[in-house]
């Protein structure tokens, strides 16, 4: 019930893109190694969500991304090709098909699948685990966009734990200075 108004602030802040996550309950990161008690919604209930937010839309600027679980949830390619099909007719632009495997063929098999499919939609990846993917052999097997989810993030710890050690150890902030980007900096990106 909340997915209109969603769609709607989104858009009217300058939100481009939306991706909708076809689990359900409390979200819990795909990438955990324990997935018990995690559901995906039926694809019935998912698609009349994807068919809201798409009648929600102010313009056609907004870019809808069904992401499909099936492959986190071991559900399999039967599961995740199906959903891709209704979905694509629900409305979705996209279709990001999520994998934790450390190779990606399982998403390389998803796309020669569903590339077949007269609902295709472009492709959405995000090489969390298959890392060592170039984005060409992504762009070859039809994925149009990359997201890297938590790259940037990842790269902030370090530079934390850094700096928080070298004000411990000099009991000051200022040998931390050279590390850090300059208050100037930052107020002129405020």
């Amino acid at each position: 019930e909340h997915i209109s108004y969603l769609v709607k602030t989104l858009e009217r802040m300058g939100v481009s893109a939306l991706v909708i996550e076809d689990k359900i309950g409390l979200k819990r990161n795909s990438l955990f190694a324990n997935q018990t008690g995690v559901k995906q919604d039926s694809i019935k209930n998912f698609c009349k969500k994807l068919k809201k937010a798409k009648e929600s839309k102010i313009s056609d600027d907004l870019f809808i991304i069904a992401r499909i679980e099936s492959f986190i949830l071991n559900k399999g390619i039967g599961d995740a090709i199906k959903r891709a099909d209704a979905y694509s007719r629900a409305g979705a632009d996209a279709i990001l098909i999520h994998s934790k495997e450390k190779k990606p063929n399982q998403i390389f098999d998803f796309s020669r699948k569903f590339s077949k499919s007269k609902f295709f939609r472009p492709l959405v990846a995000v090489p969390s685990t298959y890392s060592k993917t170039y984005e060409k052999e992504l762009i070859k097997n039809n994925f149009k966009i990359v997201i890297y989810a938590n790259h940037f993030l990842r790269a902030i710890h370090p530079a934390i734990v850094n700096v928080a050690k070298t004000i411990l150890i000099n009991e000051r902030s200022f040998e931390a200075e050279k590390k850090i980007s300059s208050i100037n900096d930052v107020i002129n990106l405020i």
